[in-house]
């Protein structure tokens, strides 16, 4: 049991003591043909006495009562619905079993849809792990697993379903910066399957005080705030160029030492120290120039 539970009175759904409604409807039925019979053979004729119609009126209403005492129990339940069922405002039971139902009148019923239910959040402002106010929402697919505390223990288990989404929502969103660069963090951006994995634990340990339980969680919208979403953007393209320049330059370190080791290996060209360096120099401008090369033609010596 969480410590939210703990902290209050925990419903638990029982099954109920209902009847199969169509066995009551045949009931139903059979009430209304004998209340007939006995009332076309008991109608008054003229110059009937007193007691006689007394007897006609009495055996209408019997059937009449009689007939409305038992319509009065039916009740319907489609798949995936249920029936909370009280009595004087003690719980006594839900029944889950579909079709046509019937319980004593004086029980209240309070149908609830065990179905999934989808709810896309709104778009909620927060402050991820860095303080930088971003804008982000939510997907959430949920249903009643527990009719007796949806009903018993929270006042609207709809609403409380849409404010813990958003309460569980901000508590993610802080938990985790928007975006990591050199991809060591688990970020909102780049771990969605771990962020979503971690929504749902989340609103699940929230949503169990009231008996529902969350079937699928994830971010469907996440972006900087408008007031510093162009400030960051360029702070993305400045941190991507550095990331691609030392990628590059890494590269070009490594082709100039093969092509220093390979000329050196096989003797094309023996080169002192100050002319290697020159080399380096010159292929490292090449490689990592943002321009094309324009070679100079050497009409000369190496050296001049």
């Amino acid at each position: 049991m969480s410590e939210r539970q703990g902290q209050m009175n925990v419903s638990r759904e029982r099954s109920a003591t209902a009847y199969n409604g169509y066995v009551l409807l045949l009931v139903l039925v059979a009430v209304i043909a004998l209340g007939a019979w006995l009332s076309w053979g008991n109608v008054p004729q003229d110059g009937a006495t007193k007691g006689d119609k007394l007897i006609f009126a009495g055996s209408m209403g019997g059937t009449v009562l009689a007939s409305a005492f038992v319509a009065a129990g039916f009740y319907m339940i489609q798949p995936n619905m249920a029936a909370v069922v009280t009595l004087f405002g003690e719980y006594r039971g839900t029944d889950r079993t579909e079709g046509l139902r019937w319980v004593w009148p004086w029980m209240m019923r309070q149908k609830i849809s065990a179905r999934a239910h989808n709810i896309h959040s709104d778009r909620v402002k927060i402050n991820d792990l860095r303080g930088n106010p971003i804008e982000i929402a939510c997907n959430v697919v949920w249903r009643v697993a527990d009719t007796a505390q949806a009903a018993f223990d929270v006042d609207d288990y709809k609403e409380f379903v849409n404010i813990q989404i958003e309460a569980g929502l901000r508590t993610v969103g802080a938990r985790h910066p928007y975006d990591d660069m050199e991809g060591e963090e688990v970020t909102l951006r780049s771990s969605a399957d771990v962020i979503n994995s971690e929504l749902q634990e989340e609103l699940n340990d929230r949503l169990n005080v009231a008996g529902i339980e969350v079937d699928e969680a994830g971010l469907t919208h996440l972006a900087y705030a408008p007031e510093i979403a162009s400030a960051m953007l360029r702070r993305q393209q400045a941190q991507a160029v550095i990331a691609a320049r030392s990628q590059l330059v890494m590269g070009a370190v490594g082709m100039v030492e093969d092509a220093l080791t390979k000329l050196s290996e096989k003797n094309v060209v023996e080169l002192d120290d100050e002319r290697r360096a020159a080399m380096v120099s010159n292929l490292m401008v090449v490689l990592c120039g943002d321009r094309e090369a324009h070679p100079v033609v050497n009409a000369g010596s190496l050296y001049q």
